[in-house]
């Protein structure tokens, strides 16, 4: 006879049940409406306080150079933030000194191809089989003043910790497909 423990660990990397990737969805449906409703301040409460939010740059390289396409940890990147830093740049919006978000941008941000798993502790350590990795692809439409639209799209790879007051986002990967951002300037949250 197992114990409950045992049935934790056995979930281990997973694929996660019907009802928990109906959950997930519902997560990320959420939090794309409340990034496109401009309530930054509510999106924060869905970010875990040791929330890793990381979007490195990438470059072009040739197939035996895969690898090193992405750049690594302390390398360039366009986010590399914690939910304080994110509650900073929010602060700074509201605070009418961001010149990059006055006048807001208008955004549109859809999720898709939404694959959900438990988490390996021994691949994320610190985080147990309860917590959720989930990879996601996105697009995210910008339009801002009369004539700037950007289209920005990706992937993402997130580890979900489950509270006691629902999913948190713990741990947020996002990389771009494009290598040259084209925007003038990168204000959006993915």
């Amino acid at each position: 006879m197992s114990t409950a423990t045992d049935q934790i660990r056995s979930r281990a990397g997973m694929r996660a049940d019907r009802d928990t990737h109906f959950e997930v969805e519902q997560f990320y449906y959420e939090e794309a409406d409340l990034l496109d409703a401009g309530r930054y301040a509510d999106w924060l409460d869905l970010l875990a306080d040791d929330l890793d939010y990381w979007m490195p740059t990438r470059t072009n390289r040739l197939r035996r150079q895969q690898a090193l396409s992405v750049a690594a940890r302390g390398e360039a990147a366009y986010y590399d933030e914690s939910k304080e830093s994110l509650a900073w740049r929010i602060r700074r919006f509201d605070s009418g000194m961001a010149w990059a978000e006055d006048p807001p941008s208008r955004t549109r941000h859809l999720v898709t191809n939404v694959l959900v798993r438990h988490v390996d502790p021994a691949e994320h350590p610190g985080f147990t089989a309860d917590d959720l990795l989930v990879r996601s692809a996105f697009l995210v439409y910008r339009n801002r003043l009369e004539r700037e639209e950007n289209v920005f799209a990706g992937a993402r790879t997130d580890v979900l910790r489950r509270t006691g007051d629902g999913l948190r986002v713990a741990r947020r990967t996002i990389l771009l497909d494009q290598n040259i951002l084209l925007a003038k300037n990168i204000s959006t949250f993915f």
